[in-house]
């Protein structure tokens, strides 16, 4: 789903709420989660999953395209964890 299709489906749930309302919420929501990851904070969403940073140490890469050798820096990368009711509802929809 991208973030158009999240906001025509909040829309059709929710047709007494205005379009422009509607973008507001899902950027908010999208802002204040990478606003706080870019802060070092781990963010929770109690059912749904944890979104945190992690570190990945430096290392020696190759270039595809020349297949030579090049030092990868450390760097951080988001990470998304699904909570436990997530987790049942994916794994119970994949078994029907």
């Amino acid at each position: 789903m991208t973030k158009s299709e999240l906001i025509a489906a909040l829309m059709q749930k929710h047709p007494h709420l205005q379009l422009k309302d509607i973008n507001l919420i899902v950027n908010t929501v999208f802002d204040s989660i990478s606003t706080s990851l870019a802060d070092n904070n781990r963010v929770e969403l109690r059912g749904f999953g944890a979104f945190s940073i992690k570190e990945r140490d430096p290392r020696i890469g190759r270039n595809p395209k020349t297949g030579e050798q090049v030092q990868v820096s450390k760097k951080y990368i988001p990470f998304f964890k699904t909570g436990k009711d997530l987790h049942a509802r994916i794994n119970k929809a994949r078994k029907a």
